[in-house]
């Protein structure tokens, strides 16, 4: 019988047996090729009952009692799924080993296509990672939040006074209470509609109808100790207080006014479980003085103007606070809101305010549950990355750090662990202050703690985002196209930075002079780090000039003419310069360097390995078909398993194969039988066929696309590639010169050196044109044996040049003209 897939026992000619037997050491021979190797036997996976990988002894529990109508084929089967047991330990550790498998792990130095392939499934499972991080990250926040954030604003920031005097133009203390008799009453009480008709919410207040206040408000002060600050031996007599700007040395902590109640005494950050607060002047501590206002708008009227015929407010106070928060149910949605007025030492008052508008409870409905799925898988990828760089610093070492992607990966981790602990501490916080809350709904409800860390907590996660687009340059860095970036401005880095050096020893001398000649007038030069950005500001074109000019009239103008002559017009051209040069040379390099494996060829290839793939089920379907067609009424099975043997099936799948239609179990097929399996066989024959249809019609465009492709590029040859063409001519030239310099030194001692003389132009032309005319003359055979035995005999010591004369008399044995015997050396002469 016939064997599939054989191949010759030797496909070598005598004549290049000998040429590779002269050739000795200096050739290289291709054991591949040399002789047939031994045939493996591989299992054929059929259409009907594909064979898993691992066999369970599970699987054969509910078929003991069952009689086995083919003994030979089982005990097959079961030699088989022994030795595929002895290797399942082994199977899945290589397996776990793979599920971390990364471009670290795996040796891919050498492997081009393996690199693309580890490559290309880290991408994947990151794309994955990174949906789920921004489902995450997008749904704790949307678009209502602003117009929270605004609404309130406008309520309790923008609204006037019947005076007309705003939270923002509060200049000085009287403003203050002004403020807040009036529209800070009125815009944190809502006990009615606008037509006077209660709310029916009982004692709570309803903001705009829909925001319920938490709590009550307070109001906190913090003073500075008289004598904080000494005054001119020249002043004593008239000014005999002096009260220092504010520090937390100098923070004032004695009782004072009416003594009795907490808006008198003072209370420390601890006993008011307080933070600090970053302000416009100083950061200020959590204690202080404070007053909580009552449920009603009548009795914190009553608070306040008591608080105002008392001068709460005096000499020493340096910042007042006002702190309350609404929850909106309709959103889900919390909103903290602090007032801050600040009293500096020089008089007035600066006001400023801070809303956050927060979602503390997380789980409410159908997307919140979705999310704790995101959260879960969340968690899962991060323990799997953990894994990951802990199997990456085991293999490497320290030298793990030395790559930039390795430690964004170690703080894309550090973050979200971070993020996670943070979550369930927000959760039990937030639950334990509600409930306490609920309680007692007479006090005041302190969410400022919870609210600051929610926003440094969404701000993490936004870094935390940024970083994880970012690392996505990791994976795509494979293709010389993605990584113009990154090594433009690998190369260009040492440049840039010693030129940024000079770069900012000048913009800091102008930084310095605008401070010290502006910074009494205006605003933007007020101070040291404004006068940076102001600087950033003018470089991009905002900027305001009447201001610089009016400061200073006269170095106003210069300042301002040289710092954009010598920053914007030079420097930062430079800065360009640089970059673009080494972008120029990048894309230079990239250009010139040989094209390796990418991730078209990769999808083509699997594309292509389908194609067979489908093409090969077919044809074992149409092996089954022609036994079927070529039995009688009743098929046996030695008959059915006898015509598939010689179509190179295996034994288990041509059991499998027939005992799926053989019902009964009698190792026949009778007419219904065969019937059956002919019908099932031309479904899945005519689904395969529509199928490779289809691939075919894709794959043949996609060939074509890349044939016209192919065609295109190979129009324009560049100076590079015409360089290396004129180079192997040279070669060619040299090899052919050796060669027959060669050949005359045989016809010598052959005797034929006057013959060769008068003929040697003839030989020439005959071997330059011997390709062209496809046909030989007898006395090149001639030449050549004699060559060879030439060099057998005495074996001279050839220079370099006389190797590749060698290799090319091989190289014209191998075109397949008619060996010559040593006979024909006689018919030269």
């Amino acid at each position: 019988m016939q064997k599939l897939n054989n191949r010759a026992e030797s496909h070598l000619s005598s004549q290049v047996e000998c040429e590779l037997e002269n050739l000795g050491k200096r050739a290289w021979v291709n054991q591949a090729y040399c002789g047939t190797p031994p045939p493996v036997q591989r299992s054929i996976s059929t259409v009907y009952n594909p064979q898993p990988l691992f066999h369970s002894p599970l699987d054969s529990m509910g078929k003991l009692s069952a009689p086995n109508p083919y003994p030979a084929e089982d005990s097959i089967r079961n030699q088989y799924s022994e030795k595929k047991s002895s290797g399942c330990c082994s199977s899945i550790l290589r397996a776990i080993k793979g599920l971390w498998g990364t471009t670290l792990t795996e040796d891919t130095t050498e492997n081009r296509e393996l690199f693309v392939r580890t490559t290309l499934r880290e991408l994947l499972v990151y794309i994955v990672f990174l949906v789920d991080i921004c489902l995450l990250t997008y749904g704790m926040t949307s678009s209502t939040t602003y117009y929270y954030t605004k609404v309130m604003t406008d309520l309790l920031v923008n609204s006037p006074s019947d005076s007309g005097v705003t939270f923002l133009s509060i200049s000085n203390m009287d403003n203050f209470w002004t403020y807040t008799q009036g529209p800070l009453l009125d815009g944190l009480y809502w006990t009615s509609w606008y037509n006077n008709q209660s709310l029916e919410t009982g004692t709570h207040s309803f903001i705009y109808y829909e925001n319920m206040l938490l709590g009550v408000p307070r109001i906190r002060q913090l003073k500075v100790k008289n004598k904080s600050c000494k005054v001119h031996s020249d002043f004593k007599e008239e000014i005999t207080d002096c009260f220092d700007v504010y520090s937390d040395k100098k923070e004032d902590d004695s009782s004072f006014g009416l003594i009795n109640g907490t808006a008198w005494q003072y209370h420390t950050e601890k006993e008011l479980k307080g933070s600090n607060h970053w302000g416009m002047l100083a950061t200020y501590s959590g204690g202080g003085y404070y007053q909580d206002l009552a449920m009603t708008k009548e009795e914190s009227a009553v608070l306040l103007a008591d608080l105002n015929n008392n001068l709460w407010l005096g000499h020493g106070t340096r910042a007042v606070f006002i702190d309350f928060s609404t929850y909106n149910a309709n959103i889900n949605l919390f909103c903290v809101i602090r007032l801050v007025v600040e009293f500096p030492a020089t008089g007035g008052a600066i006001p400023s305010y801070q809303i956050r508008t927060v979602k503390l409870i997380r789980y409410i409905t159908m997307w919140d549950y979705f999310i704790i799925g995101c959260e879960i898988v969340f968690c899962v990828f991060i323990l799997y990355y953990i894994v990951e760089e802990i199997l990456e610093l085991r293999i490497h070492k320290f030298s793990y750090f030395k790559s930039i992607w390795n430690i964004l990966d170690v703080v894309i981790i550090l973050l979200a662990v971070i993020a996670i602990v943070f979550n369930v501490f927000r959760t039990i916080k937030v639950d334990k202050l509600l409930g306490k809350l609920l309680q007692e709904s007479d006090i005041y409800a302190d969410f400022e703690f919870l609210a600051f860390w929610q926003t440094q907590y969404n701000n993490m996660n936004a870094v935390n985002l940024f970083f994880a687009w970012i690392k996505i340059f990791k994976y795509i860095s494979f293709n010389k196209t993605m990584t113009q970036l990154s090594s433009t401005l690998a190369r260009c880095a040492t440049d840039i930075l010693g030129f940024a050096i000079m770069f900012f020893i000048v913009f800091f001398a102008y930084a310095q002079l605008g401070y010290l000649l502006f910074g009494t007038e205006v605003e933007s030069f007020s101070t040291f780090h404004k006068c940076i950005f102001t600087q950033f500001r003018i470089i991009l074109g905002d900027f305001d000039y009447d201001a610089i000019e009016q400061a200073n009239r006269v170095l106003g103008p210069i300042y301002f003419f040289t710092y954009v002559f010598f920053v914007f017009f030079v420097l930062l051209n430079m800065f360009l310069a640089i970059i673009n040069d080494t972008y120029s040379e990048v894309k230079e390099e990239l250009a010139s360097q040989k094209d390796e494996l990418q991730l078209t060829d990769i999808i083509k290839q699997s594309y292509a390995k389908t194609f067979m793939k489908l093409k090969l089920k077919k044809e074992k379907i149409s092996d089954v078909q022609k036994a079927l067609r070529s039995g009688s009424k009743e098929l046996e099975f030695k008959d059915f398993r006898e015509t598939l043997k010689e179509m190179g099936h295996a034994d288990h799948e041509i059991s499998a194969a027939f005992s799926k239609f053989d019902q009964d179990g009698n190792q026949i097929l009778d007419v219904e039988e065969q019937e059956t399996m002919k019908r099932e066989l031309e479904e899945k024959r005519d689904a395969l066929s529509a199928e490779l249809h289809n691939l075919g019609l894709n794959y043949g465009k996609s060939g074509n696309l890349a044939e016209d492709k192919e065609k295109t590029s190979s129009i324009s040859v560049t100076q590079e590639q015409f360089q290396m063409l004129v180079k192997q001519v040279v070669e060619l030239e040299c090899a052919l010169a050796t060669t027959m310099a060669k050949i005359d030194v045989v016809m010598e001692k052959l005797g034929l050196q006057d013959a060769g003389k008068t003929n040697k132009k003839e030989t020439t032309g005959k071997h330059l044109t011997v390709r062209n005319e496809q046909e030989r003359p007898a006395s090149g055979g001639n030449v050549l044996i004699n060559l060879e035995r030439g060099l057998t005999q005495d074996s001279p010591s050839w220079s370099s040049a006389a190797h590749l004369g060698n290799a090319g008399s091989g190289l014209y044995s191998d075109i397949g003209w008619p060996a010559v015997t040593e006979n024909s050396t006689s018919t030269r002469h």
